[in-house]
């Protein structure tokens, strides 16, 4: 059985995982996969000319999301839901009939073997390889397919807290069938690419608003990464009515929670800090789980993607919940979390051990509240330049990058930091420029919504476009959230953007050039020469 899958920054040899995943994702895995998402093409061509079903679009966000790396790992599950997906489009298909329209060919008439292992061999072709015969437009192809799965992971969040916008979810299934039209060009996709980056600037708005609406806007918050003695379970992940729902359900039994990874910017909300047993941070970026996880004696549990394979020493008190999956591990179904709770309580308690402590929850409302003392320390030469240093964490070589590069930042600049490449440097020390930090943790990787409305209001405040700022983007990527938070920077028009640690494996030459030619968007070097370049 052979695989392809180039979507995550770690592809090996630079072009593509052809054997197994460096994520961890066996061959049947990926070609389910590479199914699910033929599978959800087929439901979008009769989705797009239906118009709004609210069972199809959810499942449409669902599937995408599943797809997303380091999610779902578990064949069974994947091919329960490409079933699932059939009977949607079957749904369509009908309704569509009954108004007189009858679509034809072979994506239209998708319909998967009965068995897994039949849905496997089909999933062979239907691989990335087989959406176009020329590379660019495949490429493009890619970077909007990718786009739309990790505005999907968005949207399932905002949606689990009753946030939807009809208007990007008919794009979702417009976007998804035009991949299958063979009459569409290079530009076309160009133009739906940046359509994607448009319409996801709404869905972190909505997830955004979501948030503050339901937790109250984050507050500087300083955030303990010790161990607090008593019981506990470990949150990873992004969801925060997961959290909160955790939280409410071991009130009063004497048990802590901390967050990890993704999750710490949970402690800046207050409807999420009131709760006193949230105790802390534990551990650093998704890619460390496997050592840091060995030594948390309690219960863990994912409620999004991040998750590895896990050491033999913590499945037995490992969890996973929502969209997540991992063969052999215990899934949560619903918001009954009464079998995380009941491991935590019959597992080991962590000692006392207080450490370091750290600050988060600068989003928009808290930093925006002192625009009047940024403008002014602009104004007085006290700030020279805003350095957006975040992103995606991951293993691979060269992301140490992004710590020297915040370390040789001037002490009259203010580093903006957000999603967990924030790891690579929030536990060191920068001081302030006038009571305000130099290290801004802005929050999770949607959070990129909250600089952006930072960017647009200083670039109010000193008459300028955002390009016009001292504000220069160093970015950091390993999955698809991160590549549609490109595609919003590029749909706002944002240029000079450094990216790293390594050039997506799915752009070919001809489109990173389109890339360079029309937004400046470049790879990093070194810290000192990309600093030099910058601020000359």
């Amino acid at each position: 059985m052979g695989m392809f899958c180039n979507q995550c920054e770690q592809a090996a040899h630079g072009t593509g995982c052809d054997i197994s995943g460096v994520c961890g994702k066996k061959p049947d895995v990926a070609t389910l996969q590479d199914h699910l998402v033929y599978g959800l093409k087929s439901l979008a061509l009769h989705a797009d000319k239906l118009g709004r079903d609210p069972e199809i679009d959810r499942f449409t966000i669902e599937g995408l999301f599943t797809t997303v790396t380091n999610v779902d790992f578990e064949a069974p599950r994947i091919g329960g839901i490409i079933k699932r997906c059939y009977e949607l489009k079957e749904k369509a298909r009908t309704a569509l009939a009954a108004k007189g329209t009858t679509l034809s060919g072979p994506v239209a008439e998708w319909k998967p073997a009965e068995d897994l292992d039949g849905m496997t061999r089909q999933g062979e072709a239907y691989g990335i390889n087989a959406q176009h015969a020329n590379e660019d437009i495949r490429s493009v192809i890619e970077i909007l397919m990718y786009g739309l799965k990790g505005m999907a992971a968005y949207m399932d969040h905002a949606m689990i807290l009753g946030r939807s916008d009809d208007e990007v979810l008919a794009f979702f299934q417009k976007a998804l069938a035009a991949t299958t039209d063979p009459n569409l060009g290079l530009m076309d996709f160009v133009g739906l690419s940046m359509e994607c980056g448009k319409h996801n600037l709404t869905v972190m708005g909505l997830l955004d608003a979501a948030h503050t609406d339901t937790y109250g806007h984050p507050v500087p918050t300083s955030v303990q990464l010790g161990t607090k003695a008593g019981k506990a379970i470990l949150v990873s992940g992004h969801d925060l009515k997961m959290l909160e729902e955790i939280l409410k359900q071991t009130e009063g039994k004497g048990i802590n929670i901390y967050t990890h990874g993704e999750m710490l910017p949970a402690h800046g909300y207050p409807g999420l800090k009131k709760y006193s047993h949230l105790v802390g941070n534990f551990g650093g970026a998704w890619q460390d789980q496997a050592k840091e996880f060995a030594t948390f004696p309690g219960a863990i549990i994912f409620n999004t993607n991040c998750i590895q394979k896990p050491a033999d020493n913590y499945t037995d008190r490992l969890f996973t919940w929502g969209l997540v999956a991992w063969p052999g591990v215990n899934h949560i179904d619903g918001w009954d979390f009464s079998p995380v709770i009941n491991k935590a309580l019959e597992s080991p308690a962590l000692p006392e051990n207080p450490g370091q402590e750290i600050l988060t929850g600068f989003g928009h409302n808290a930093v925006l509240g002192v625009a009047d003392k940024v403008i002014a320390a602009v104004k007085a030469g006290q700030i020279k330049h805003f350095f957006l240093v975040g992103g995606c964490d991951g293993a691979k070589s060269g992301r140490n990058y992004y710590t020297e590069f915040a370390e040789k930042a001037p002490k009259d600049t203010v580093i903006l930091t957000l999603a967990c490449g924030k790891y690579r440097f929030n536990k060191l020390e920068f001081g302030d420029i006038g009571g305000i930090p130099r290290l801004l943790d802005v929050g999770q990787c949607n959070d990129a919504y909250s600089a952006i409305q930072i960017a647009v209001a200083l670039a109010g405040a000193f008459e300028c476009g955002v390009n016009d700022l001292p504000l220069s983007m160093i970015l950091s990527w390993y999955e698809q959230k991160a590549v549609v938070i490109l595609l919003t920077l590029l749909h706002l028009g944002i240029k000079n953007i450094k990216i790293g640690p390594s050039l997506p494996a799915f752009i070919t030459p001809n489109v990173l050039n389109f890339l360079v030619e029309n937004f400046n968007l470049g790879p990093i070097t070194t810290a000192d020469a990309d600093l030099k370049a910058i601020l000359g």
